[in-house]
């Protein structure tokens, strides 16, 4: 029997309870929720609201269940052989397969991991009726049905308090469960966090200081790929989930609500799947060459505090603008440039951020106007050796949707 353990505020007596899930095999299986020992540092307390009151007391080691997305593709398994190595713990670690499309083949590799994860199986998998021209799109309103789906079984089903967000095609580096745990108190406690990702869109070798491993930053642009959400949030955007394009529906403002994410500067995860809904042609020109972490960086015994916003801000926005301001040109010389930088690349309108974006090898998409990695319009990057910020004027206020 598999335990899924659920942090508890430490009230009197037992705190028990189970819920019932048919399995594969036909069988029910109970799936108990229970405190967990506090072991929790003094210094990064989870504050959690005492029942009987509102004083805050330290919370058990929460627990943070992984969910994994998976539909046809048998390569699961690389994906699952992996969260299962670096897991360091099962009860505090749960993960959760759950699978859209009834595919026999891939059931069978999800079977074959036994007790080591929870299958659950996407009911419906009926046609969704979408309007001629959004016929080509079909895959798109069946992920967003199945996410959907999946999400209200680990909040609701299995009363988990947050989960992470895995696809079945991604790869997870050794510390990537060091860091969503590390992580977990930081996003619960700033409520301009509304989800940590292990993913640098801007994540290629070239692009990444290889040296700092445990460099962490927030980003406006919501990045998937391996992400964290509190339950609070999926009550909120549940009601009005979309049928499809859940991704980018997230990224508009009436969404995001100018709230944050926070993201590595190298990623925890990389996708190895060409094979999926959104064609190749991304994967081969992008995603193919993202730098997965291979240095264990122990976020848990680093103070990650500097990631609140009342940090943060401050201390980013003189680091961008106290940077000397370069012309793109200059850059691509090199030769011009003597110190180590930073250096800073100004744009000012949309054309010009897509100029220098492609010259300095990052990514030049804009969504609902924020720019892939962007922080108040900022995006951090390494070209050559040196820290890059292809930044807007100073005295940013806000993105401007039209530019997209």
């Amino acid at each position: 029997e598999m335990v899924i353990q659920q942090p508890s505020p430490r009230t009197p007596g037992p705190n028990l309870n189970s819920v019932n899930v048919h399995t594969d095999d036909g069988n029910t299986q109970k799936m108990v929720r229970t405190s967990a020992p506090n072991s929790y540092s003094e210094d990064s307390p989870e504050k959690v609201l005492n029942p009987q009151g509102t004083t805050p007391v330290l919370s058990p080691e929460p627990t943070i269940p992984i969910l994994v997305i998976a539909c046809d593709r048998v390569t699961v398994k690389r994906s699952l052989d992996k969260l299962i190595q670096y897991r360091p713990s099962a009860e505090l670690f749960p993960i959760i397969v759950s699978q859209d499309c009834g595919h026999s083949e891939t059931a069978r590799v999800i079977g074959s991991y036994g007790n080591q994860v929870t299958h659950i199986r996407q009911p419906d998998l009926s046609d969704i009726r979408v309007r001629p021209e959004h016929r080509k799109f079909q895959g798109y309103y069946k992920i967003s049905r199945h996410y959907r789906w999946a999400l209200n079984q680990v909040f609701n089903t299995f009363s988990q308090s947050t989960v992470v967000i895995v696809e079945d095609d991604l790869e997870v580096a050794p510390d990537f469960f060091e860091y969503f745990r590390a992580l977990y108190p930081i996003l619960r406690s700033d409520a301009s966090l509304w989800c940590v990702s292990a993913w640098n869109d801007n994540g290629r070798d070239a692009l990444v200081d290889s040296s700092r491993a445990k460099l962490l930053y927030r980003t406006d642009f919501f990045p998937g790929l391996g992400w964290m959400l509190l339950k609070e949030l999926w009550e909120e955007l549940e009601p009005k989930w979309p049928s499809a394009f859940w991704d980018d529906w997230m990224r508009q403002p009436e969404q995001r609500k100018d709230r944050s994410c926070i993201r590595p500067e190298i990623s925890r995860t990389i996708t190895f799947g060409r094979k999926g809904v959104s064609l190749g042609q991304f994967f081969d020109q992008y995603l193919r060459y993202i730098k997965l972490n291979t240095e264990f960086v122990p976020f848990t015994k680093q103070n990650q505090s500097y990631l609140l916003k009342e940090h943060y801000d401050e201390t980013f926005v003189r680091e961008v603008y106290s940077a000397t301001l370069v012309k793109m040109e200059d850059l691509q010389k090199g030769g011009a440039l003597r110190s180590p930088g930073p250096y800073r690349v100004q744009y000012s309108s949309r054309d010009s951020f897509k100029v220098f974006a492609r010259n300095l090898g990052v990514m030049d998409d804009l969504k609902s106007g924020v720019p892939r990695t962007g922080y108040r319009g900022v995006v951090s990057f390494h070209h050559r050796g040196r820290r890059v910020f292809l930044a807007p004027p100073e005295g940013w206020t806000h993105y401007d949707v039209s530019w997209s």
